[in-house]
Order: structure tokens, then sequence, then C-alpha cells
């Protein structure tokens, strides 16, 4: 069975139909032993980093999730669920996340040019540009696209990220460490490029 962590702020039942198409096994849950007792985690998310952080924390889930990345469960982040895998976020303050790679999030503001006059977030389809095939991008092809929604990325040392996007600037997209893996996108959302993702990262 696979996971799908419920504290509030995911799109929890777009992704369940998605993996119901897929014939995976999933269960929405904030249940400990459920998730404990899980093959595989998703963490999902949208919204703001401090918010979800707080409601991570303050139910014991963080603390729950660290665990079984350190017992070598394989857990995947979706869009915000992606940033809280990193350590630090700067969006409205600074916020601890997770820790499980090293890292942080701020605005992409910060390193899109002003006179290119992108609008923020950045909100639709945009393509991929894979840097290394890890186990989740093994069936995905150079400049497939997927769905973005997002103002803030994830900064993270290059042997991490698996693959960008170019919205003015390189965007990171997805990122990997052992066990860990993140897509700044919504895969629920990207169609048949989407659930690809999905299917890889259930038959790791």
């Amino acid at each position: 069975m696979i996971a799908i962590i419920n504290y509030g702020v995911g799109n929890l039942f777009s992704l369940e139909s998605s993996f119901n198409k897929l014939n995976f096994d999933v269960k929405i849950t904030s249940d400990p032993d459920e998730i404990k007792n899980s093959d595989k985690i998703i963490l999902p998310g949208v919204g703001a980093f401090g918010d979800a952080a707080e409601k991570l924390f303050n139910s014991g889930l963080a603390e729950i999730l660290i665990n079984q990345a350190h017992n070598g469960k394989l857990i995947l982040g979706i869009c915000l669920g992606m940033q809280l895998l990193f350590e630090t976020s700067h969006e409205f303050g600074i916020y601890k996340g997770l820790g499980l790679i090293p890292g942080e999030v701020r605005a992409i503001s910060e390193i899109i040019p002003k006179n290119l006059n992108l609008k923020i977030p950045q909100m639709g389809w945009n393509s991929l540009n894979i840097k290394r095939h890890d186990e989740i991008l093994k069936n995905t092809s150079q400049n497939e696209f997927v769905y973005f929604v997002h103002s803030y990325s994830v900064r993270c040392p290059d042997e991490f990220i698996t693959s960008t996007t170019d919205y003015g600037a390189n965007i990171v997209a997805s990122v990997s460490n052992k066990n860990i893996f993140g897509v700044q996108f919504h895969p629920e959302k990207s169609s048949d490029a989407g659930l690809k993702i999905l299917k890889s990262f259930c038959e790791v």
C-alpha cells in the first residue's frame, strides 16, 4: 500500500484518482501505523510552506516521515511537498523543513530577469530538461511537458537535481537523494507524462 499523507494541504483526491487509473493500491491517511506499514509514501502539498510545515511538525507526522526516510522507505514529495523535503524555506519568513535533501526554498522572482515580465506564479505547462534519468524519470523523455503552479523553487547542489525547466531561468523541476524523490510540478495534472512518473515511482 502507498500512503498519501493527509495533513490538510494537498490535492489528495486527484492524486488518489491518478493512482487508481494505474491500478496501484493507495490510501489517504494521517494514521501513524498506516504510514509506518506502507510500502511507499507520497507527500503532497499546495499553499504556503510555513503553514504546511507547522501542520507536519505539530501533528507528529514530520518525525514519522524523517524516521521512515532514514529507514530507507521511498518518499515522493509533490509541489509544496517537494519543497518540504529541504532544510529551510524563505517564503514569508524562514521556516524549517524536513531536511531530507540539502538546500533551501526561495522565490523564483529572485532569479527571473525583471525585463522578461513573466507572470508569477509560473502556472501552466512547461518542458523538462532532464539532467539525470533516476528511477522516477526512467520512462520520461527529454522535453516532455508537465504542469506547474508555483512561486517558489528550491536551490540545492547539482548532484540532487534530476531535471529543470526554463522559465526565464533554470528552475529546479525534480530532485532525488537515494530513496527520497521530489517533483515541483503536479504529475496528477500532467496527463500521460505525469502518470508515467507516478507509475515509475510505484515500480521502484
